[in-house]
């Protein structure tokens, strides 16, 4: 039986309330990545890496227009973060298939392994957190969540579904 979650105030869209939020949103983030900044700062990687790692392992031979869009950082940036994911063998890039200026974004072997490494931590948080709640409230939170994501942008995270 999960443990009761304690319920929002009534006023839940007070100052305080929302600072409650921001509060946890930003704690419970740091606790999520801990486990997996350990891994890449052994690696001396970091959360660039990690994100890019991650997305790219969501949606094999995504673009790398696409993942600039998603990562929302410069094309300088990425382009040292694909530079040294590819040095280390963790990325490959191949060029499209209609369109020969692409370039489409793949995990290697060794990239599978490590992205996989790098969520395992974040998946036993989530699990318990989510195993906590209980489904109504996970629910609630992916409705919250998703409520930050201007409407524009959120075709990005329904073609990650896809």
């Amino acid at each position: 039986m999960a443990a009761a979650a304690p319920s929002a105030p009534a006023l839940f869209l007070r100052e305080p309330e929302l600072r409650r939020g921001m509060e946890l949103l930003y704690f419970g983030h740091a606790h999520l990545t801990k486990s997996a900044d350990r891994v890449l700062a052994a690696e001396g990687l970091g959360r660039a890496h990690h994100r890019a790692l991650y997305f790219v392992a969501r949606k094999p031979d995504l673009t790398v227009s696409e993942l600039l869009s998603l990562l929302a950082i410069t094309k300088q940036s990425l382009g040292r973060v694909l530079t040294e994911l590819a040095e280390r063998g963790l990325v490959e890039t191949r060029a499209g298939d209609r369109d020969r200026r692409q370039r489409l974004l793949r995990l290697t072997p060794a990239g599978v392994a490590m992205e996989s490494d790098l969520f395992e931590g974040v998946r036993q948080l989530m699990s318990a957190a989510y195993a906590s709640a209980g489904q109504a409230a996970v629910a609630g939170y992916w409705a919250v969540l998703e409520g930050l994501i201007p409407e524009e942008e959120r075709g990005q995270v329904q073609g990650l579904r896809d």
